[in-house]
């Protein structure tokens, strides 16, 4: 796979939490294809250890687990966790030096977090910072397909043209938009349509705003 390219592709996880029966993925694009691209490479990492943050609903969960398969020692939530923890976390992996460890990969929510422990902050610093941004057009489409993908909703080609330019661009809200169709689409017992689109979006952003957006 290739990630330098900015057009959106996925990765397909060997999991299903969506009580659907569909995979869960992860959409490439603009917003993450570095960090995926640094994820590739841990031996590049300064004191073998990464820190991830990004938004909220932005996949940072889900390519920890990526993550993971690949032989990352993976610490979600890590600003939650005790700083001490943290420490330990990565003290260890520099034993037997940067080359022999196991890479770690801490993911947090925002970034820096607040450390009061001086080493800790130190060492954090020290290693590398990897971020997800927000989604342009072309991922928000992709996403779009993602959430409704994983929901079996069906939605025609022309939604995400429409969609698009009348909500925001982030991860959050894309994921909403989905799920406001999907439950209007069951409510009215009638296809995801047009009329389901603006409904949602009348919904999520009142009738003028979702214009202006």
């Amino acid at each position: 796979m290739t990630v330098k390219q900015r057009t959106s592709s996925q990765i397909a996880l060997p999991l299903d939490s969506t009580g659907r029966g569909k995979a869960q993925r992860i959409v490439i694009g603009n917003a993450n294809a570095d960090v995926i691209e640094a994820l590739q490479a841990p031996e590049n990492w300064p004191f073998n250890a990464a820190v991830l943050t990004g938004p909220r609903r932005s996949g940072k969960t889900l390519i920890g687990q990526w993550a993971s398969a690949q032989g990352i020692a993976v610490v979600d939530g890590a600003d939650e966790l005790e700083e001490a923890e943290v420490f330990h976390r990565w003290n260890a992996v520099q034993e037997g030096g940067s080359k022999a460890g196991t890479p770690l990969l801490l993911i947090a929510d925002a970034r820096p977090w607040e450390i009061t422990l001086p080493d800790l902050k130190s060492r954090l610093g020290g290693s590398l910072q990897i971020e997800i941004g927000d989604p342009d057009d072309a991922m928000a489409t992709a996403l779009i397909a993602a959430y409704a993908e994983a929901r079996s909703l069906t939605l025609s080609q022309g939604a995400a043209d429409y969609l698009v330019p009348r909500t925001r661009r982030s991860f959050a809200a894309l994921e909403s938009l989905v799920a406001t169709i999907d439950r209007i689409s069951l409510e009215r017992a009638a296809p995801a349509t047009m009329s389901v689109w603006r409904a949602a979006l009348e919904a999520l952003h009142g009738p003028e705003q979702q214009k202006l957006l």
